[in-house]
């Protein structure tokens, strides 16, 4: 190889390494999005293609990700997020900020739901909710059902204590203890691209978690649609002792 094409590669690499510090020492936030190509350029005194050839070193390295015409965003770290406290706070003590809108808060009926959970009645609570980065795209949508019982019923009128589901149940009298969650890959329909901000047939990751309380009383059925590029499921396991 020669020194001018050497050279042109240890560049690339050497503002990879840079950006790639800065991204894990919390400096660029997660979930943020880079500098443009321009702005980058400017700051290493670069061309753009040797700047790009730094982003696609550290897309490789699965900490950003880059939308055409929309530009490089961080990733998420890949620590665990414990999502039993709900999103918001699992994102926040990674120190991602997210922002939320609620799409849908109503009563309705879901008989299926109803049998196959053993509630006394079809009516539930159905709460649905698009999460994004702050100053960023979105990067999931939820849809929560819950037993229409108690204080929950009013939910409509009044809304979610504290804009959070579980402090709303916690205060109901509905603690979560222990659930059973489910995960796989599927494109997104017209409306959940268009609330997404995808193009349709994108492959998003789909969760649905059912949550009881310590005394086996059902609490919440959420299915949420995650965006890949941002959320990863991370399994453990180990043999039982003989």
């Amino acid at each position: 190889m020669s020194r001018a094409l050497r050279g042109i590669a240890l560049k690339h690499e050497r503002i990879a390494a840079i950006l790639a510090r800065e991204i894990r020492s919390g400096q660029v936030g997660h979930g943020s999005r880079l500098p443009g190509e321009v702005e980058l350029a400017k700051r290493f005194v670069v061309s753009r293609n040797t700047v790009r050839s730094a982003l696609a070193v550290l897309s490789e390295q699965g900490l950003i990700t880059t939308r055409t015409g929309k530009g490089s965003f961080v990733l998420f770290d890949g620590r665990p997020l414990d999502d039993h406290l709900g999103w918001t706070h699992a994102l926040a003590e990674q120190g991602v900020q997210t922002q939320v809108r609620v799409l849908r808060l109503e009563l309705t009926e879901d008989p299926e739901l109803a049998a196959r959970v053993d509630l006394d009645s079809p009516e539930v609570i159905v709460v649905e909710r698009l999460r994004s980065i702050v100053g960023g795209e979105p990067i999931s949508m939820e849809r929560s059902c819950l037993p229409a019982t108690g204080v929950l019923r009013d939910l409509p009128e009044r809304g979610l204590d504290d804009g959070s589901i579980t402090v709303t149940l916690g205060r109901a009298g509905l603690h979560l203890d222990h659930c059973e969650q489910r995960l796989r890959g599927r494109p997104l329909d017209d409306a959940e691209a268009a609330l997404l901000d995808r193009p349709r047939g994108t492959w998003f990751l789909h969760s649905r978690r059912i949550s009881w309380t310590a005394d086996d009383r059902f609490a919440e059925q959420v299915d949420s649609l995650l965006d890949p590029q941002h959320f990863e499921l991370s399994l453990s396991y180990s043999e039982p002792a003989p």
